[in-house]
């Protein structure tokens, strides 16, 4: 599945990954991004165009995939925000940081995350407004 647009592969379980791409689509009224599941077959056929895989199981990543290029857990975050403008570019500023440092308090969250922000039973779905943002 080739797109030109870039492409954000989060966790369709996660309430907080939900909430991010619920942040995202609040602050990009260019409606830039488009998004898919980890868990959908759009998003398994992009990661696989990709030479990419997710693991079994639970996915650990946000994964941004942007002009042929993949990127994952904070760098993933930090290209988003720059993208997104305004105030969230700022925070790009924190990819001087080893990319080791900035990942380990992002495996921190991803591993806590269904228990500090929960899970859902399946992905989500969205409104008709926002199906077409949406990878099927």
């Amino acid at each position: 599945m080739a797109t030109r647009e870039p492409v954000i592969l989060f966790d369709g379980v996660c309430n907080l990954c939900s909430a991010s791409v619920n942040f995202v689509i609040d602050r990009d009224p260019g409606a830039r991004f488009r998004f898919a599941p980890l868990q959908s077959e759009a998003g398994r056929e992009i990661l696989t165009a990709h030479g990419e895989s997710i693991p079994v199981g639970d996915p650990d990543s946000i994964v941004l995939v942007e002009d042929g290029a993949v990127y994952e857990r904070s760098t993933a975050a930090l290209r988003i925000a720059r993208d997104l403008g305004g105030p969230w570019s700022l925070l790009y500023v924190f990819i001087i940081i080893p990319a080791f440092v900035r990942d380990a308090v992002y495996r921190l969250v991803a591993r806590n995350r269904y228990r500090w922000f929960g899970k859902s039973d399946a992905c989500r779905v969205p409104t008709p407004e926002l199906r077409a943002r949406f990878l099927a």
